[in-house]
């Protein structure tokens, strides 16, 4: 089954509006002719407006969100809620990143609260899961990312998935410069379509999108996302700039 490929910049604490407005510029134009790679911008939310702005009428390129509450509103100061981010034209929504997890605490049952949110609000999640260095070297891979990805999609529906993306970032090597060999991101690709399968069935895990996201450079996109699970990648610090992250883009096309 060919899925389209879909390629996410997350900027995270980054971009001024300034910036984010001259990045979308300089995208446009290394862009202009890419229909065959679905482009998810993912800005801080202070620049998600600005963003949307510089896009103007490219519709083919999406506004993603870092993160998100569970609830609809209510007094969670500092907090976004989904209707919000609908406000403001948002697609995609990243949740569970790595970063979430381990600086803010957040569970599985946190992400699956949040996961099954976004879906009520007509968001797209881009649901993160990976493990540790340690967890790696323990053989524990499998067993971590079945537990993640049975606790962060619990009780989602076979429709939902289908509009669901998971994002495979093994926490060693997200900004660490280090990143997994095709081969090993393949290998967990794999088992993460295997137990898709298992939480719901075969076809909805084959139609569902597969990102791998780790250091993730124009050097090594297009090995990665050749790989028959790979379907994209979630960019960070290469998305910073945008002829690297056009690179990346253009190394998710499909072969002639």
């Amino acid at each position: 089954m060919m899925r389209k490929k879909i390629v996410a910049a997350n900027w995270k604490m980054n971009m001024t509006q300034a910036e984010s407005a001259e990045f979308v510029r300089s995208l446009l134009l290394d862009l202009a002719d890419i229909r065959d790679v679905e482009v998810v911008i993912v800005p801080p939310f202070t620049a998600i407006a600005k963003v949307t702005e510089a896009l103007g009428t490219e519709q083919d390129i999406k506004i993603g969100a870092q993160n998100m509450h569970w609830e609809k509103n209510g007094a969670f100061t500092g907090e976004i809620s989904a209707a919000l981010l609908r406000d403001l034209f948002v697609r995609y929504v990243v949740l569970g990143h790595s970063e979430r997890r381990t600086l803010f605490g957040e569970t599985d049952e946190i992400v699956n609260r949040k996961v099954r949110a976004a879906h009520e609000a007509t968001l797209r999640p881009i649901v993160c899961i990976g493990e540790t260095l340690e967890q790696r070297d323990k053989g524990k891979v499998e067993k971590v990312l079945s537990k993640q990805l049975h606790g962060s999609l619990a009780e989602v529906s076979a429709k939902e998935l289908q509009e669901t993306v998971i994002a495979y970032e093994p926490i060693w090597a997200i900004g660490t410069g280090r990143n997994a060999t095709p081969e090993q991101a393949q290998e967990a690709h794999a088992f993460i379509r295997k137990t898709l399968a298992e939480i719901s069935d075969e076809t909805t895990a084959e139609r569902m999108r597969i990102q791998y996201g780790g250091s993730v450079k124009p050097a090594n996109a297009r090995e990665l996302m050749s790989q028959a699970d790979i379907d994209g990648a979630l960019v960070g610090g290469a998305s910073l700039e945008a002829r690297s992250f056009a690179e990346i883009v253009k190394a998710a096309r499909p072969a002639d």
